[in-house]
């Protein structure tokens, strides 16, 4: 057995209590064996290896609940002509970025396979731990047809061997859909009930399956021992459908209504608003140009509404994931969303709440990590700022100055 002691440090322990000054936390392999004060906390008499938080602060490992590992967007003609196996090299350093931002834990919206996901569970590659959804279920002429009016076909995510095309339309082909893609590996499966931002023929409002083939995609994710139902859900009728049909995050949810709201609520719903995505659609488009026409066009129309929306919801009491669409942002960037969570009324310690204890029911994963808490994986950070007085400090991976995943260091820039 091998003990670690992280003293020294201000804990934030992501249940949204009092932070405690002079904290000490007790690692006990790879899972937390106590947490206190340095003055109550009875340490181990055998010998520990110290980690000294030098005054910083001790927060979980933060967890972001929308991801896409296998993607970081670019140029549509440099995507299209990459290598496939290239994009595999590139997601390597799409991960390292991730847990040097601090997120040691993530559920992947789509793109990255079973092999990815084994990659960093063997040591081969550093990673968070992954949710994995694999492939991205939609309709014909929907959020994930890349078709084209020139007929040619552009698809962010290709098919090949473990991860199956995802358009199926009509309750039996849904059906098939998700057998295949829960017998390719995913740990939930992730569908489309509206358009949106970056699709070339649809609109975010529109909206997308029927609700029978909703019930029968949530039907048979439960029957694989109650795997979860995502849903990128933007437009309000897609929303409520969703809902209705018992899935069990709303993704981005652009056009949230009253009655789509209370329906959340009724449902115990979970609501992943992804703030980042269209603003990083713009930011790139400005910067660089990568960014399609009509995405951009789409983004500039839903920003200010996407915010409403949340606020909306954030006010009522839905339960609010912290998710990012990483992947259309560069990755390693995700703690921007943060500060706009605080933007549409959140305050900065409802955030840390939503990106540690939220995230970890969102996921299923709530006995395991999300908090630190004797018993639960050794998943924590160290940060060299005060989040509560300044929550965009952690938008900058410098000060996130060390992260452990289950109990390994596996980034560290104290002096």
């Amino acid at each position: 057995m091998a003990y670690t002691l992280i003293r020294n440090g201000t804990l934030i322990d992501g249940t949204g209590r009092t932070p405690v000054p002079h904290a000490a936390v007790v690692l006990k392999d790879q899972r937390i064996d106590s947490v206190g004060s340095m003055n109550t906390i009875k340490l181990p008499s055998e010998n520990m290896t110290v980690i000294d938080a030098q005054g910083g602060w001790i927060l979980p490992g933060l967890i972001d609940t929308h991801v896409h590992m296998m993607l970081e967007f670019t140029h549509m003609q440099a995507m299209m002509s990459a290598p496939f196996s290239l994009n595999f090299y590139k997601a390597m350093h799409y991960l390292r970025r991730t847990i040097d931002a601090g997120i040691t834990s993530v559920r992947d919206a789509g793109g990255a396979d079973l092999g990815v996901k084994q990659a960093v569970e063997q040591g081969l590659i550093v990673g968070p731990r992954m949710q994995i959804s694999i492939t991205v279920l939609g309709i014909t002429g929907g959020h994930v047809d890349g078709w084209m009016a020139s007929g040619n076909t552009w698809n962010l995510f290709s098919s090949y061997p473990g991860n199956p095309d995802g358009i199926c339309d009509g309750v039996d082909e849904c059906r098939k859909k998700v057998r295949e893609v829960l017998r390719a590996g995913a740990d939930i499966i992730k569908i489309c009930s509206t358009g949106g931002v970056l699709s070339p023929t649809d609109h975010p409002e529109f909206t997308q399956f029927s609700p029978e083939e909703l019930a029968v995609i949530v039907q048979e994710a439960a029957y694989r021992r109650g795997v979860k139902v995502m849903a990128h859900a933007q437009g309000a009728e897609g929303i409520k459908n969703a809902v209705r049909a018992g899935i069990h995050s709303i993704e981005h949810g652009i056009y949230l209504d009253d009655e789509a709201i209370d329906l959340m609520l009724e449902h115990g719903t979970f609501l992943v608003p992804t703030l980042l995505a269209p603003v990083a659609v713009v930011e790139i488009a400005q910067a660089t140009g990568a960014m399609p026409e009509y995405g951009v066009r789409k983004s500039l129309e839903v920003i200010e509404i996407h915010r409403d929306s949340i606020a909306r919801a954030h006010e009522r009491g839905v339960k609010i994931a912290m998710g990012t669409d990483a992947g259309v942002m560069p990755h390693g960037t995700n703690l921007r969303e943060l500060n706009l969570m605080v933007g549409i009324g959140m305050s900065p310690m409802e955030a840390i709440v939503a990106t540690t204890k939220t995230a970890a029911e969102c996921l299923g994963w709530q006995d395991q990590v999300g908090t630190v808490e004797a018993g639960k994986l050794a998943d924590v950070i160290l940060t060299r700022t005060d989040p509560l007085s300044d929550l965009a400090s952690l938008e900058k991976p410098d000060n996130i100055v060390t992260v452990l995943k289950g109990g390994q260091v596996v980034k560290d820039l104290r002096q």
